[in-house]
């Protein structure tokens, strides 16, 4: 990496093919006709600068894809991290120990230079991701990290606000073929395998398993729907998979969806739930007195899939460690910001986050 130094004490960015080098401030500034100080000030979101000169110098940002880099940015103000996580929001209760452990870091990371804040954004909602990643401003925030919706409006949300000069990184579900900078969450395929190979193991003599997703337009959702399916066809032929249907990750839905799967099939001998809303698929299987009599696999050990295992309506739990998944976002942040992953998609790419495996029998 090398620098150059300018009124705006900005960096370079990504390569452009522009004489074989990376695009500068000065490159961006003598592209749009204007100072580098107009330039920092657009980058920044500062004020003082008019529409049509603002929209010049970001025309100029994307005609050179520009982008700063993290580690100098920090450096020439020398400035802590800061980190803003955007969680969803309802009634999720994996999300809400994503909240709890972000909270906890914040606390350990005063003092060492790094801040740590967290945001609410709807859930399964690419809308309001794009809103509110479109309203984080460089100056205020270093890196944003995301549970992605995979829609093409929260991919531009992601290339602008990488032109802005911050880094973003996908929590839990992923959005290749953005500028994401690093994934870090748990490999979603091996999930669903896993899933696949313990009902395969619970049910010898075959049957109907029944599958409810959060929503198939979460990426690990359907990439462990795609795992489940690649062990079934491989290996247990004699389970057949019903479903999935749609519980958005909430309780009454979740709830409302496993009803619907037992009334059409009454035979269901088991059921694999890819995402939330587990205390729906409780209180549904209780209501139809399904509680214990079939083999159940569920996410995320939160109070109700732990109340699952101990009363014996819920087999197994599949956990992604939400305390580890956080300390892991940081320490992708920390590591980009030091200049140890420079540009491009895969570069920051950290090791999934290891798949905890529950039964009652080792129920913390």
């Amino acid at each position: 990496m090398s620098f150059q130094k300018g009124g705006s004490g900005l960096s370079e960015g990504v390569d452009t093919g522009l004489e074989g080098r990376r695009a500068t401030v000065h490159d961006v500034a003598r592209e749009a006709g204007v100072s580098l100080a107009t330039v920092d000030r657009v980058l920044n979101g500062r004020p003082g600068v008019r529409p049509e000169t603002a929209q010049k110098v970001e025309d100029a940002i994307k005609a050179l894809d520009f982008r700063r880099d993290l580690s100098a940015s920090l450096l020439a103000r020398a400035k802590d991290l800061r980190i803003r996580f955007l969680i969803p929001s309802g009634s999720n209760e994996f999300m809400g120990n994503l909240n709890a452990a972000i909270e906890r870091q914040a606390r350990e990371a005063r003092g060492q230079r790094v801040e740590i804040s967290a945001g609410p954004v709807r859930a399964l909602d690419p809308s309001d991701l794009k809103a509110t990643l479109d309203g984080l401003e460089a100056r205020s925030c270093d890196c944003a990290v995301i549970v992605a919706t995979e829609d093409d409006m929260v991919r531009q949300a992601v290339e602008d606000a990488s032109r802005r000069g911050i880094v973003v990184m996908t929590l839990v579900s992923d959005l290749p073929g953005s500028r994401r900078r690093a994934f870090i969450g748990i490999d979603n395929v091996a999930a669903g395998r896993t899933a696949a190979s313990l009902l395969g193991r619970f049910l010898p003599q075959g049957g109907k398993v029944g599958l409810v997703a959060g929503s198939l337009d979460l990426r690990d959702h359907r990439e462990r729907l795609e795992g489940f399916s690649q062990v079934l066809a491989q290996e247990f032929a004699d389970l057949v998979a019903v479903g999935p249907m749609e519980g958005h990750d909430e309780a009454s839905q979740t709830g409302e969806a496993v009803t619907r799967l037992l009334a059409a099939h009454p035979d269901l001998a088991g059921l694999y739930n890819l995402g939330a809303g587990n205390a729906g698929l409780i209180d549904a299987l209780a209501a139809a007195g399904r509680a214990g009599t079939m083999r159940v696999v569920a996410h995320e050990l939160t109070p109700s899939t732990s109340r699952g295992l101990r009363e014996g309506v819920i087999d197994v739990v599949l956990d992604q460690n939400p305390e580890g998944e956080i300390r892991a976002a940081i320490a992708a942040a920390r590591a980009l910001a030091a200049g140890s992953a420079r540009g491009g998609e895969g570069e920051g790419q950290r090791s999934p986050i290891a798949i905890g495996i529950f039964l009652r029998d080792n129920l913390r």
